[in-house]
């Protein structure tokens, strides 16, 4: 994949795989395009984090930056490692299983989280 890619995009995806490996060093890269809009590079992350949100959080100063400056379709999609996603769901069968309610924005009404 990376082979298709030009230089300055090369050289975003490169910058932020080595940032986000300095915090988490035992973070696994994979490079994709977009299925929707194929002219957006997908950098997916795999960090064993509980929350994946401080993973973005640590490079979304830059990955702006990339988009909006220097024209970069480029976007970070953590995930979790799939030994924490087994963990989560052993978590919640313990716990019974109960996904939390989420307020419907129209109704106010709450209903269980489906996925």
């Amino acid at each position: 994949m990376e082979e298709e890619l030009d230089e300055r995009v090369q050289a975003a995806i490169a910058e932020l795989q080595s940032t986000i490996a300095s915090r988490y060093p035992t973070a696994t890269f994979s490079v994709s395009r977009g299925h929707d809009e194929p002219e957006n590079i997908h950098l997916t992350v795999v960090a064993d984090v509980d929350d994946t949100d401080e993973v973005l959080d640590f490079v979304i100063d830059r990955v702006v930056e990339l988009q909006v400056d220097e024209r970069i379709p480029v976007h970070v999609i953590p995930v979790r490692t799939p030994e924490r996603i087994l963990a989560a769901m052993s978590a919640r069968a313990d716990a019974g299983g109960h996904r939390p309610a989420r307020e419907l924005p129209s109704s106010g009404q709450r209903q269980p989280l489906t996925r």
